[in-house]
Parts: C-alpha cells; structure tokens; sequence
C-alpha cells in the first residue's frame, strides 16, 4: 500500500520554530489499467463496470490468437488507454502482466514499454517479468533480458524462462550450463524452431532459417548472424523491426462499391446517409438468389452504423435470413447487458472475445452486425466502422 502524507496544520512551540504537524492516509497502488501506453482519445472511466474477471479471461487470448485487423485496432485502442482499472485490478501484476503482453502481441511494443517502465515488482510478478523481458529482446537490449531472467524469484521453472536463460548462458560463455538448461526446456516442452537455433548456437551446426515469431528467436536469429530478410515477423517483431506504429486495417472501398452503391465508400468517411442504407436494403430485399445473401449481409452491416433505423426498414430486415450465429447465448446476453450500462471497456472486451474465438477469418456476418451495433453504441464509431468495412470485404 501507497501511503502520503497530508499536512494539517503547525505545532507551535514555546522554545522553537514551528513544527508541520502530518497524517499518513494511505494512497491506492495504481491498477493494472491506470498507466496509459499513449493517449487513445478514450476517457478515464473506460473500464467503469466492466468485471474483472471478463478482463482475465480476454486478455490471454489477445496475446495468444490471431485477430483481423479491425479487432487488433480495437484491442490496441482499448488496451493503450490509462483508465482506472476494473473493481479487483489494483495490485494485480498479472494482469497487468496480460495487458503488456497482449499489446506486445498486436504491435505495440512501445506501448508495452512505457507501461512497463512505471511497473514495479518484476522480480514478484513472471507475468509482468515476461512482458519486459521479452520487450527487452525485441528493441535489442538481451542484457537487461538476461538480468530480469536473472533476478526473478517466482515462476523460474516454466519453459519461457528455462529458454531464455539456456540463451544468457551461451551469451555469457557458460557452455555447460546453456546445454542442461537446453535439455531440461526441450524435456519440458519441445520446440523445433527453439531446438535448431539454439542447438546450433551450442554446438556450431547449421542453423538454417531466421524465425521472428517472438523476442527470444529475434535474438537467436540476431546471434547467429542470419538474414532475417526472407523471414515472416509477427506482429510484435515487426514493429521492433520497423519502428513504426501498427497500420490501420485498409480496404479497396472501390472495388466492394461497384456492387454495393457506394456504401463501402461513405462508411469509410463516416457513418453511412440513411437514405443510402434503406436504398441497399431496399435493393437487398428484391435481389435474386444468386446475390440476396452477399447484399443482405451489406445492408446488415450498414443498417448496423444508423443511430435509429426506420420503420420501413425494420420491417425489410426482419425477413432477411443470414447464417446462424457462433456467439454463444450467454455471450450475447452478456453484451446487450454490457450495453444497457453503456460500459464501452466491456461492450469493448466482449467484443475482441467474440473475435478471438472467431480466429483469423473473423465472426461471421451474423455475429459481426450484433459486434458493429455495439460498438457503434458505446461510441466506439471508427471501430465499428472497421469491422462493418471488414465483413463487407469477407461478403461473398
């Protein structure tokens, strides 16, 4: 616990000077959300409401599944933000931990860097240990990785740490030692790429391709002096490689528009004109079979973006038939709750885990109208925008 000290007052004193007279009254230790990557435009009570356990459940995912574009902008937008955290997230490191390596994962590797240089406790915390050491190994700076490896007193048996410390060995000469940690985290968890690069790093045998799917083989690649040209990075690596900040999705507007009538195009510039909408229903209503299910999905999508739909328009709607959804009724009940508070950080949440569990292909158009209209609730209109613009481009 924080603590801070209030003056109150003077003590006056028959012999002396004045003297301050103090309480301590106890200062709440930051959350895991409080310290911001960079300003995102989101306001201080983005996470007002949101449970935290939804926090802990979403979190690991980001850092761990594919996302399309739309929802690594989100996750990037929502996860950069400093706001004070959900009710339970004060002193959890490794949540904290979570939301560094969730962003190292979509490309924010200086956001990640700015969170954890205000981050005490890494030592205490292997989930906030792993965060900084793998931004250590991706911006080139193995040492400081090697010492936080070092220093860290908890979790030291898991595989990422037996890896990279089977590394720091090696880079400090310590053959014999590198080779039984090698053993022991190949034992624990077999790794084909880790095995080729660090074996031969050890032994001096061909070590074929460069990787850059993390930190550790970024560093390996680099200490083996290989090309890393012809070399595929993640997310993370890239942008270490780079320097530069995550693109925003792009589509070819103008292609989706010779069928869609321009709504493609006025959804990129901002929200879409009513009448432009109700002429694509209208359109999507009378289409034959072999385009009434791509048009009715478009004017979903677009119908999605309108803060309130006509009654005219409601009706045509309600007869399209689109495939089932995939989101589970708990999730979806979840979220129309989430939205009746106007909690944008979990409407936010809910969303990106409807998304992770959809994998790289992205929800479908059915689940995707349900994430636009919500996102487009909350405020969040450049990222509903970004996924009505996506499932367009995935209408087939």
């Amino acid at each position: 616990m924080w603590r801070i000290l209030i003056f109150t007052g003077l003590l006056l004193s028959p012999t002396g000077p004045a003297l301050a007279q103090v309480e301590v009254a106890p200062l709440a230790a930051p959350d895991a959300f409080s310290t911001p990557a960079r300003d995102t435009g989101l306001g201080a009570d983005l996470w007002r409401g949101t449970p935290v356990e939804t926090a802990r459940a979403v979190l690991p995912l980001l850092a761990s599944r594919p996302l399309t574009p739309a929802a690594q902008t989100l996750a990037r937008r929502v996860l950069a933000t400093g706001a004070t955290g959900p009710e339970g997230s004060a002193g959890d490191s490794a949540l904290a931990g979570g939301r560094a390596q969730a962003l190292i994962a979509l490309g924010d590797v200086p956001g990640a860097a700015r969170i954890l240089d205000r981050a005490s406790g890494l030592e205490r915390s292997p989930e906030l240990a792993r965060a900084a050491a793998e931004t250590a190994l991706l911006t080139g700076d193995a040492p400081r990785a090697c010492a936080i490896a070092q220093n860290l007193g908890a979790g030291r048996g898991e595989t990422y740490w037996l890896r990279l410390r089977a590394f720091c060995q090696m880079e400090a000469g310590q053959t014999a030692q590198a080779q039984l940690t090698f053993d022991l985290a190949q034992t624990q968890a077999r790794d084909a790429v880790f095995g080729r690069l660090m074996g031969a790093k050890l032994t001096g045998s061909a070590p074929g391709a460069a990787s850059l799917r993390n930190g550790l083989d970024l560093a390996l690649s680099r200490a083996l002096a290989l090309d890393l040209a012809p070399a595929r990075p993640s997310p993370a690596v890239a942008a270490a490689l780079t320097g530069a900040e995550p693109s925003p999705p792009v589509v070819d507007v103008a292609a989706l528009d010779v069928t869609l009538g321009g709504i493609a195009g006025a959804i990129q510039a901002g929200l879409p004109p009513a009448e432009a909408v109700s002429a694509l229903i209208a359109a999507a209503s009378e289409a034959n079979a072999a385009s009434r299910a791509r048009l009715q999905g478009a004017a979903l999508l677009a119908a999605a973006l309108l803060p309130e739909i006509s009654g005219p328009d409601r009706a045509r709607i309600a007869g399209f038939s689109t495939v089932e959804g995939r989101t589970s009724p708990g999730r979806r009940l979840a979220l129309n709750a989430a939205l009746e508070g106007r909690r944008a950080g979990e409407v936010a949440l809910l969303v990106l885990w409807t998304a992770a569990d959809a994998g790289a292909a992205g929800p479908n158009v059915s689940d995707r109208v349900a994430l636009v209209r919500a996102l487009m609730r909350v405020g969040l209109l450049a990222e509903a925008r970004a996924f009505a613009l996506e499932g367009l481009a995935a209408l087939k």
